[in-house]
């Protein structure tokens, strides 16, 4: 009987040629199925994968818009029943924002996939896309996973990688319980098979050196890097296929991890620094997309978008906020403006702000060197989110907004109330 794959494809997915060309190397059949397919075709798929690329174009953040689509709420039940769900690259993101990986017992969102640091010699020499090939340490017994079964422990599979936001990241507790778990799966690790959290061995800055993730029981896992583009990853499509034949033979294992309360306080700007609160002239597919989903999950609501920078000066900060905005780096003139905080009546705003503010630092890197600004101490980048309730119960749909984590991860993300 033909083992049937279903190729799971969202606006902007684009790796879906080579996960049909590397699930029929595996000896199994590739079924496309777009997003917004009726879910019988799904049903009768014998396990999936979310392919890569970009969904939604990343709005908002990598994966966050598809997590919350219905077609997820049916792969969940799915795993359930022990079918396998493979999550490469955006599909491991997705994986990551629906709660389907780690799989905490609750189902809430566990830990993150944020923004590539390239660090070298305690350094940060690099942030952003980045594709090359990395050696991955498989890390777990081979019958620890449904893609883990034809390959040896501690076996090194060398396979490529690209992406702009693949940094795994943890709460230490949760980390060590996935290690006690067992689903700590691959390691970025150097070709003779040592682990080195330098750049290029870890070529993303992942905690641990991790590159993929599995659920308790095994059946679903998220990888970063790319099995399906080379042969050389042909034991994870191999050993999806043993574990399918086998009848699911799932490890049964639970996971449970209090995640602390996460308050959102009022922002409050720093008494140095300068406000710049950017408008776009053009149409913000962004907050578009956004919206949507929201409305999508029958939330009356309108949002909009701002990108907020709070910039740190000494000496004449008119004179060198006059140089920056002359540079372009923070913002685009043609199609962008300096503006205000929307405040708008029954409008709430949330400034969103990385922990590890990458994109601050490539633009303090390019303004003191490349344009030899002098005078800037500090750059701070961050979205703010405005959210217009239009019914009467606004608190109860603005703690429902909040539960989507379509604006911040908390595990990666700052969030504060604008009043």
């Amino acid at each position: 009987m033909a083992i049937e794959i279903g190729v799971i494809q969202f606006p902007g997915s684009n790796t879906e040629r080579e996960t049909s060309m590397a699930l029929k190397r595996a000896k199994m059949n590739p079924v496309d199925f777009l997003w917004n397919q009726h879910k019988e075709k799904l049903l009768n798929c014998n396990g999936y994968v979310i392919t890569g690329g970009f969904s939604y174009e990343d709005r908002s953040r990598a994966g966050v818009i598809a997590s919350l689509d219905p077609i997820m709420s049916t792969l969940k039940k799915e795993a359930l029943k022990g079918k396998p769900i493979l999550g490469i690259c955006n599909g491991a993101q997705i994986l990551v924002e629906s709660g389907m990986v780690p799989g905490l017992i609750d189902g809430k969102v566990g830990i993150a996939l944020t923004d590539n640091k390239r660090v070298k010699n305690g350094k940060v020499v690099g942030t952003g896309y980045y594709n090359d090939w990395a050696y991955l340490k498989m890390s777990v017994k081979p019958e620890q996973t449904a893609f883990t079964r034809h390959l040896k422990r501690w076996e090194l599979i060398h396979i490529p990688f690209a992406h702009a936001e693949g940094r795994f990241i943890f709460p230490n507790e949760l980390l060590k319980k996935l290690l006690k778990n067992g689903q700590i799966v691959f390691r970025y690790c150097e070709h003779n098979g040592d682990i080195s959290a330098e750049f290029p061995t870890n070529p993303n800055g992942s905690d641990y050196n991790i590159a993929a993730v599995s659920n308790p029981n095994g059946n679903v896992m998220a990888i970063m890097p790319h099995p399906e583009r080379t042969h050389l990853g042909d034991a994870i499509f191999t050993s999806m296929k043993e574990y399918i034949s086998n009848g699911h033979p799932m490890i049964t294992v639970s996971l449970s991890h209090e995640l602390p309360n996460y308050e959102i306080n009022d922002f409050k700007l720093n008494t140095n620094a300068s406000e710049w609160v950017i408008d776009m002239i053009i149409t913000d597919n962004e907050a578009a997309s956004v919206q949507s989903a929201l409305v999508n999950l029958n939330l009356k609501v309108d949002i909009t978008r701002q990108v907020h920078w709070e910039i740190v000066t000494t000496g004449n900060a008119d004179d060198i906020l006059s140089k920056i905005e002359s540079s372009g780096e923070l913002f685009n003139s043609n199609k962008e403006y300096i503006s205000e905080i929307n405040k708008d009546e029954n409008t709430v705003s949330f400034l969103v702000r990385q922990k590890e503010d990458m994109q601050s630092l490539l633009k303090f890197e390019s303004l003191t060197g490349r344009f030899g600004i002098d005078g800037i101490v500090d750059l701070k980048r961050g979205v703010i989110w405005n959210v217009v309730i239009k019914d009467s119960n606004f608190r109860s749909n603005i703690n429902d907004i909040l539960d989507t984590n379509i604006f911040f991860n908390p595990l990666s993300h700052e969030c504060y109330r604008i009043s």
